[in-house]
């Protein structure tokens, strides 16, 4: 028999998120996966390389708090947010790991543009590299922490569908801004990262069963995990071939990204059809229930 509510109404809310949460989702990831990219590349002595990444980590971190205020409507409710710290709480730590961030970013990316500073500049590259890599997955165990069903299930794969899509973004968008000769290294991160995550999506669909239904029932959801596995299959294939000139490189990593664009929106808009569909919710519910027995 098809699970069924109280007349057929939702058994759990749809979230109230607008569309400035798959972009921050995106952007989040991104600029976390860049400073850490920047980091290894000063290391190495990839000049050009890290150059580059420190930027897009910058450009990231300013945007991912307007988008996220933009979201919440009034810059006070994000000011509200730090008046508490609660280790339990995704939100929580989210917020404080997005505002300690901001600054080592920005800063890093000011300083080293301008050639100012190098000690203080290689401290906050330092911090937004550490800080960077838990800003590439914290969005994913915010999303599992909640009760939509398609996000809570998914909670042992998501953080690795995020992480590869941060690290494909952050390596493609570094191979479009940095000379060929030091761009190697960021080609390969967004191979590695792009196959990371269109291995971890299959996955984690293959694992959710019937509760991966909206992404290959709902049309809505269904274009977007498409075109992200579309965009991100072909810019592997782009992005693996060694081209001198470099037109492969830049419509490879352009794919790349739209890829890692394509697959957050597929998963925000699963977690809305998860959410507004009972039987989603009461299915599992009565799985749970005649798995314990009587």
């Amino acid at each position: 028999m098809t699970p069924r509510s109280y007349y057929g109404r939702p058994v759990l809310k749809e979230p109230e998120w607008t569309w400035e949460v798959p972009w921050y989702l995106f952007t989040g990831g991104l600029a976390g996966a860049s400073a850490g990219l920047a980091f290894g590349a000063r290391v190495t002595g990839r000049r050009g390389l890290a150059d580059s990444a420190r930027l897009v980590g910058a450009a990231g971190a300013v945007v991912s708090p307007v988008l996220l205020v933009m979201d919440l409507g009034r810059p006070r409710r994000f000011y509200n947010m730090l008046r508490v710290c609660k280790p339990t709480s995704a939100m929580s730590m989210g917020s404080w790991l997005l505002t300690a961030f901001l600054p080592a970013a920005v800063g890093s990316g000011v300083l080293g543009a301008l050639g100012r500073l190098p000690r203080l500049q290689r401290l906050a590259e330092g911090a937004a590299a550490g800080l960077g890599l838990p800003m590439c997955t914290y969005t994913a165990v915010l999303l599992a922490d909640s009760s939509v069903p398609v996000w809570h299930e998914a909670r042992h794969e998501l953080p690795f569908v995020f992480a590869g899509s941060a690290a494909a973004s952050a390596g493609a968008m570094a191979t479009l801004l940095t000379p060929a000769a030091e761009a190697t290294s960021a080609r390969r991160l967004a191979v590695a990262g792009a196959t990371g995550e269109l291995v971890a999506a299959e996955v984690m669909k293959h694992r959710l069963g019937a509760l991966a239904d909206p992404y290959h029932r709902s049309c809505d959801v269904r274009r977007w995990s498409r075109a992200a596995t579309a965009c991100s299959a072909a810019g592997v294939a782009l992005l693996a071939v060694v081209d001198p000139h470099r037109p492969t490189d830049a419509i490879g990593a352009a794919l790349v990204v739209a890829g890692g664009i394509c697959q957050r929106w597929a998963v925000f808009r699963a977690g809305f059809a998860s959410a507004r569909d009972p039987r989603y919710t009461v299915g599992p519910q009565r799985e749970r229930r005649d798995a314990r027995g009587p």
